[in-house]
């Protein structure tokens, strides 16, 4: 019993309480934030009295699984890959498939419906991307500037752009490239790689732009600059998301006022603005301060990590949030287009939550297993 009990000991010596607790925080707060939006019917749409419930079941199930994979050695679940990067894959595949459903208000094919419940792949790929390519990174070294390996490498970041793009989900799609880029940056890709790539951005763009973009993705953009072009579209989603986030003025209606602006999306990417609603601009700063510090406590355990891999594992997930917590508030704050994606451990979408706690069980495995001959459970003598 005292050996079992030293060894719990050991293991929660060596957790990232810190991390864990922030995360934590943030997942109980979206739960809150389901349950008022229930409650007050703050959206634009009938949404079912199940959400926070999902929402909560999906939270203790990612924060136990977290739990499990920070005890294990990350470099035994990597090599896994073989296993579950193809899995995601097929999930992917799967969406062009009867099993797959539209969403009628954004038109990306980008759920699966296996009839108990509805499941989002690119969350999973994501967390699959980030492993399998902090692998990657790792085997290649300090020899990333061969051109064999950049070629090699950039292959690897198209494949999952490339299945996500054909979904129509542009916002996810772009998410991964980001996620690349940041990850490639980290690996130290030589400038000679860089420049070429910046100065081809606005060639891309042209083309893109004038060849390849439909009207609506164009609107996204243009009502940036104008709401009125697309008034009950893009524009009033923007428009009103703003003025619902200043409703709150400093400190919030409260999670039961009742007097909200209802909007679409609001449970989901939009969810930034019922903050504002309910707890005013102080509830803003306590949630960009709590990601940030998740974000940045992540990409300080890259700084700690023993080997190339767990550094690219922690900068992969710091990508993942960071990129998702741009994009979005820079969507609700009316500076960038509207894409869906989602607010990281706030916004609805159980994938998407245990998603996330996989990749934060990767990171604190990184930071309990950072000294080089330390094992979680492991009994020196």
């Amino acid at each position: 019993m005292g050996k079992i009990l030293g060894y719990i000991y050991q293991y929660f010596c060596k957790l990232d309480k810190a991390l864990f607790a922030a995360v934590i925080i943030l997942s109980v707060f979206s739960v809150v934030l389901l349950y008022s939006i229930v409650a007050n019917d703050a959206a634009t749409i009938e949404v079912s009295s199940s959400l926070y419930r999902n929402q909560a079941v999906a939270i203790c199930a990612g924060a136990v699984i977290a739990l499990i994979i920070s005890a294990a050695d990350y470099h035994h679940l990597i090599k896994l890959w073989v296993l579950y990067a193809p899995l995601s894959i097929i999930l992917v595949l799967l969406t062009f498939t009867s099993f797959g459903i539209e969403v009628e208000s954004t038109g990306d094919r980008a759920w699966l419906d296996f009839g108990f419940g509805t499941i989002q792949p690119s969350e999973v790929l994501k967390t699959a991307f980030v492993t399998t390519f902090a692998l990657h990174l790792s085997k290649v070294g300090d020899r990333i500037n061969e051109f064999k390996h950049v070629i090699l490498l950039c292959l690897h970041g198209a494949v999952p752009v490339v299945l996500i793009f054909l979904q129509g989900d542009d916002g996810t799609a772009c998410v991964f490239l980001l996620i690349f880029a940041i990850m490639m940056y980290s690996a130290g890709i030589s400038l000679k790689y860089i420049i070429p790539c910046l100065i081809a951005v606005p060639v891309g763009v042209y083309f893109l732009w004038n060849y390849f973009m439909q009207p609506y993705q164009k609107m996204r953009f243009l009502v940036l600059f104008d709401e009125d072009l697309d008034p009950l579209g893009v524009g009033y989603q923007q428009r009103m998301s703003k003025i619902a986030l200043g409703s709150g003025q400093v400190f919030g209606k409260g999670l039961f006022d009742g007097s909200y602006i209802a909007l679409p999306e609001v449970s989901n990417d939009f969810i930034f603005t019922y903050v504002g609603q309910v707890c005013g601009f102080i509830g803003c700063l306590v949630v960009v301060v709590l990601l940030t510090f998740v974000a940045m406590k992540i990409l300080a355990d890259s700084r700690i990590a023993k080997d190339l891999l767990g550094k690219y594992l922690c900068v992969g997930m710091f990508s993942i949030i960071a990129v998702h917590s741009v994009l979005n508030l820079g969507m609700v704050f009316g500076v960038m287009p509207v894409i869906g994606v989602p607010l990281p451990f706030l916004s609805q979408g159980g994938t998407s939550v245990l998603s996330l706690y996989i990749g934060i069980g990767l990171v604190m495995s990184t930071y309990s297993h950072s000294e080089k001959k330390y094992r979680v459970f492991y009994d020196a003598s």
